[in-house]
Protein backbone atom coordinates (compact mmCIF):
# COMPACT_ATOMS: atom_id res chain seq x y z
CA UNK A 1 0.00 0.00 0.00
CA UNK A 2 1.33 3.42 -0.96
CA UNK A 3 0.85 6.43 1.29
CA UNK A 4 0.39 9.82 -0.37
CA UNK A 5 0.33 12.97 1.74
CA UNK A 6 -1.74 15.81 0.31
CA UNK A 7 -2.64 19.29 1.45
CA UNK A 8 -6.28 20.09 2.15
CA UNK A 9 -8.22 23.07 3.43
CA UNK A 10 -10.97 22.42 5.95
CA UNK A 11 -12.85 25.19 7.74
CA UNK A 12 -10.40 27.71 6.31
CA UNK A 13 -7.42 25.91 7.83
CA UNK A 14 -4.70 24.25 5.79
CA UNK A 15 -4.04 20.69 6.93
CA UNK A 16 -2.37 17.52 5.73
CA UNK A 17 -4.23 14.32 4.96
CA UNK A 18 -3.10 10.87 3.92
CA UNK A 19 -4.37 8.84 1.01
CA UNK A 20 -3.57 5.16 1.46
CA UNK A 21 -3.64 3.70 -2.04
CA UNK A 22 -4.17 -0.05 -2.39
CA UNK A 23 -3.24 -1.06 -5.94
CA UNK A 24 -4.42 -4.63 -5.52
CA UNK A 25 -8.00 -3.61 -4.70
CA UNK A 26 -8.02 -0.15 -6.35
CA UNK A 27 -9.06 1.61 -3.17
CA UNK A 28 -8.03 4.80 -1.42
CA UNK A 29 -8.41 5.21 2.31
CA UNK A 30 -8.77 8.91 3.16
CA UNK A 31 -7.23 9.65 6.58
CA UNK A 32 -7.46 13.06 8.22
CA UNK A 33 -5.41 14.36 11.14
CA UNK A 34 -8.39 14.17 13.50
CA UNK A 35 -8.49 10.38 13.06
CA UNK A 36 -11.28 10.25 10.50
CA UNK A 37 -10.77 7.40 8.04
CA UNK A 38 -12.92 6.13 5.16
CA UNK A 39 -12.15 3.85 2.21
CA UNK A 40 -13.34 4.33 -1.37
CA UNK A 41 -13.19 1.83 -4.24
CA UNK A 42 -13.36 2.47 -7.97
CA UNK A 43 -12.10 1.49 -11.39
CA UNK A 44 -8.98 3.61 -10.84
CA UNK A 45 -7.49 6.03 -8.31
CA UNK A 46 -8.81 9.08 -10.19
CA UNK A 47 -12.34 7.75 -9.70
CA UNK A 48 -11.65 6.96 -6.02
CA UNK A 49 -10.36 10.50 -5.48
CA UNK A 50 -13.50 11.83 -7.15
CA UNK A 51 -15.68 9.90 -4.71
CA UNK A 52 -13.71 11.24 -1.76
CA UNK A 53 -14.04 14.82 -2.98
CA UNK A 54 -17.74 14.48 -3.75
CA UNK A 55 -18.45 13.13 -0.27
CA UNK A 56 -16.37 15.83 1.45
CA UNK A 57 -17.72 19.06 0.00
CA UNK A 58 -16.41 20.96 3.04
CA UNK A 59 -12.81 20.03 2.17
CA UNK A 60 -10.72 21.59 -0.60
CA UNK A 61 -8.23 19.09 -1.98
CA UNK A 62 -5.08 20.86 -3.16
CA UNK A 63 -4.09 18.40 -5.87
CA UNK A 64 -4.11 18.09 -9.66
CA UNK A 65 -6.83 15.42 -9.48
CA UNK A 66 -9.22 18.09 -8.17
CA UNK A 67 -8.50 20.53 -11.00
CA UNK A 68 -11.47 21.02 -13.30
CA UNK A 69 -9.50 20.38 -16.51
CA UNK A 70 -7.65 17.24 -15.37
CA UNK A 71 -8.89 13.90 -16.68
CA UNK A 72 -7.20 10.57 -17.46
CA UNK A 73 -7.37 8.96 -20.86
CA UNK A 74 -8.59 5.38 -20.97
CA UNK A 75 -5.01 4.26 -21.61
CA UNK A 76 -3.56 6.22 -18.67
CA UNK A 77 -6.36 4.90 -16.48
CA UNK A 78 -5.43 1.33 -17.38
CA UNK A 79 -1.64 1.73 -17.34
CA UNK A 80 -1.30 3.88 -14.20
CA UNK A 81 -4.55 3.04 -12.39
CA UNK A 82 -5.56 6.66 -12.97
CA UNK A 83 -2.59 8.18 -11.14
CA UNK A 84 -1.47 9.90 -14.35
CA UNK A 85 -3.94 12.13 -16.18
CA UNK A 86 -3.94 14.94 -18.70
CA UNK A 87 -4.21 18.62 -17.83
CA UNK A 88 -6.35 19.62 -20.81
CA UNK A 89 -6.69 22.92 -22.67
CA UNK A 90 -9.75 23.54 -24.82
CA UNK A 91 -8.88 23.61 -28.51
CA UNK A 92 -5.48 21.96 -28.07
CA UNK A 93 -4.41 18.34 -28.40
CA UNK A 94 -3.04 16.75 -25.25
CA UNK A 95 0.64 15.83 -25.38
CA UNK A 96 3.08 14.12 -23.04
CA UNK A 97 3.91 17.53 -21.56
CA UNK A 98 0.30 17.68 -20.33
CA UNK A 99 0.58 14.49 -18.24
CA UNK A 100 0.33 15.15 -14.49
CA UNK A 101 0.22 13.10 -11.32
CA UNK A 102 -3.25 13.51 -9.79
CA UNK A 103 -1.74 13.72 -6.29
CA UNK A 104 0.66 16.58 -7.13
CA UNK A 105 -0.02 19.96 -5.51
CA UNK A 106 -2.44 22.38 -7.19
CA UNK A 107 -4.35 25.38 -5.84
CA UNK A 108 -6.09 26.82 -8.94
CA UNK A 109 -9.40 25.94 -10.65
CA UNK A 110 -10.31 23.22 -8.17
CA UNK A 111 -13.64 21.43 -7.85
CA UNK A 112 -15.12 18.75 -5.63
CA UNK A 113 -17.60 17.83 -8.36
CA UNK A 114 -16.31 15.06 -10.63
CA UNK A 115 -19.27 15.75 -12.95
CA UNK A 116 -17.81 19.18 -13.75
CA UNK A 117 -14.52 17.52 -14.68
CA UNK A 118 -16.37 15.09 -16.93
CA UNK A 119 -18.26 18.00 -18.55
CA UNK A 120 -14.97 19.81 -19.19
CA UNK A 121 -13.52 16.62 -20.70
CA UNK A 122 -16.55 16.27 -23.01
CA UNK A 123 -16.22 19.92 -24.11
CA UNK A 124 -12.53 19.30 -24.76
CA UNK A 125 -13.41 16.26 -26.87
CA UNK A 126 -15.92 18.37 -28.83
CA UNK A 127 -13.29 21.04 -29.54
CA UNK A 128 -10.90 18.30 -30.66
CA UNK A 129 -13.50 16.94 -33.11
CA UNK A 130 -14.04 20.37 -34.64
CA UNK A 131 -10.28 20.97 -34.99
CA UNK A 132 -9.60 17.73 -36.87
Amino acid sequence: MDRVEIAIIKQGERQQADLLCDSDNTTITFVMGNGYSQSYAGNDFYQCLGQIRKEHQDVTFLCKGAKINVHPSSMSSQMTQGVKAYELTLGRNATRRDVVNIFDYEDKNLTNNPDLQKQFFERWLDTEATND
